[in-house]
């Protein structure tokens, strides 16, 4: 039984850190998106046609 709480205990502190260097690297930028809308604005025109086909 004590080796239950062992991997419990461990799988816990594990999940902490994992979650701490989450929230780290996203207060760091590490998820931003910089690309996307520099080339958002290339295929503007494209959606804009397509809905006025579908209208």
């Amino acid at each position: 039984m004590s080796v239950i709480y062992l991997l419990l205990t461990l799988s816990i502190l594990v999940a902490i850190v994992f979650f701490i260097a989450f929230i780290y690297s996203v207060k760091k930028g590490q998820y931003d998106d910089s690309y996307t809308p520099s080339v958002r604005m290339l295929f503007d025109d494209e959606l804009v046609k397509e809905n006025k086909k579908i209208n």
